[in-house]
């Protein structure tokens, strides 16, 4: 059974408290360190480079992406906020999850438990690096890539996000963007809409499925070179077989 030695970052002491009282229940879990602010932060985790980081985002000297980026060692973070427009940008640098304050127990062990899954995936000696390459080179990157896609319905315009795109799904002339729970027609093809979506977050499973990696919560192997993808809103996707290639160094395999 590996462990996940863990780190607790937030300058909220009853809040550290609780979260410390919730990973005494995970046997998995090892509470290696508490910080009380960004500085305390950067220190502990270039020390005892933890597997994982639960890192409250607001603190008064500096905030939990500030401490991302100037950590050496880059860990798996479940960031932790009460204000839910950081949630994309949590994302941008690949946090496993974020926890929206208040957050009950239940939605806490569901972040925690996708950390262990993504840990068991990506627990290989590059991940680190990737991690780092990341944050160093998203705005580099994605200003080579759409921003936002604009549809017609009824008449007027649909602005959407690539970050609220789960999946891209062929469908005829159009294709299908799923988001988290509705869907919108989009005038295109999959070549086209996959060569204006930033690779890094977005993998080809099928030539079909065009999936937002972010909300990836479960993969399972089905034999005969195909996969299982469980999205973070419930949809099951299966992919080609020709994509076994993509989905295995998505999994660092």
């Amino acid at each position: 059974m590996n462990t996940i030695r863990t780190i607790i970052v937030d300058d909220e002491p009853l809040a550290r408290s609780r979260i410390s009282k919730l990973l005494m229940q995970v046997e998995e879990v090892v509470l290696v360190g508490e910080a009380r602010n960004g500085q305390e932060a950067v220190a502990l985790i270039d020390q005892k480079k933890p597997d994982l980081v639960l890192l409250d985002i607001q603190m008064p000297d500096m905030d939990g992406f500030e401490v991302m980026k100037v950590t050496n060692f880059k860990p798996f973070v479940i960031f932790i906020t009460a204000y839910d427009q950081y949630a994309l940008k949590a994302f941008d640098i690949h946090a496993v999850d974020y926890l929206l304050k208040p957050y009950d127990n239940e939605r806490f062990f569901e972040a925690l438990q996708f950390a262990q899954q993504q840990l068991n995936f990506k627990q290989s000696a590059n991940f680190n690096d990737k991690m780092i390459n990341l944050i160093k080179e998203y705005q580099l990157q994605t200003q080579a890539y759409s921003h936002t896609l604009v549809l017609k319905e009824k008449g007027r315009d649909i602005m959407i996000e690539p970050e609220e795109i789960y999946y891209a799904e062929s469908y005829g002339n159009y294709v299908k963007l799923h988001l988290d729970n509705r869907f919108y027609l989009y005038r295109s093809t999959m070549q086209a809409i996959e060569q204006n979506l930033n690779p890094r977050f977005f993998l080809r499973i099928h030539r079909s499925y065009l999936v937002h990696t972010l909300y990836i919560r479960q993969v399972t192997y089905e034999g005969n070179a195909e996969y299982t993808f469980l999205l973070k809103n419930g949809a099951k996707l299966l992919s080609g077989r020709k994509y076994k290639p993509q989905v295995m160094d998505y999994l660092g395999k």
